[in-house]
């Protein structure tokens, strides 16, 4: 129907033309109120807002003798982390003399990276920032994530 068509039967009703989509040809609108079109709107867009996710960056630090148990123990956050969306950035901190030993922080990280392989990909390889060395992982959405989560599984049973 032509536009004149359209607004003389929308005035008759008592309510608006709005146009819903521009882009197509001949437009698509529709005849409704307003006011109702702009709260769904508004109800749509903070649906969308609530179903997002905001990635942060978590981090983990280390020491380059760092034990077996803490190491376990913080590497069971940092997949933690990663499942729940968020990026891990693993960092070894030198103090003092430890600054000679960057072979074991390096040995510390590519333990982790073994630790996180199922279930993160590396974002940042391997880097030193002064007396900090830094790696940042970031979560793998290829689908290995249930699978983690099953071997997860499997292994905690069977302790």
């Amino acid at each position: 129907m032509s536009p004149k068509e359209a607004l003389k039967l929308a005035a008759e009703r008592g309510k608006d033309l709005i146009e819903v989509v521009p882009n197509a040809t001949p437009p698509v609108c529709k005849i409704m109120d307003f006011g109702k079109f702009k709260y769904e709107l508004q109800k749509k867009e903070k649906l969308q807002k609530k179903n997002q996710h905001i990635s942060q960056l978590k981090e983990i630090r280390f020491h380059p003798n760092t034990d077996t148990h803490d190491f376990e123990f913080k590497a069971r956050h940092a997949v933690q982390f990663l499942e729940d969306g968020d990026k891990v950035k693993a960092t070894v901190i030198f103090k003092g003399r430890e600054i000679a030993y960057k072979e074991q922080g390096e040995e510390l990280l590519n333990r982790l990276t073994e630790k996180l392989s199922g279930i993160a990909k590396i974002d940042q390889s391997l880097k030193m920032e002064g007396r900090f060395m830094v790696m940042i992982f970031a979560p793998d959405k290829s689908g290995k994530k249930s699978e983690a989560k099953t071997e997860k599984k499997i292994l905690s049973s069977n302790n």
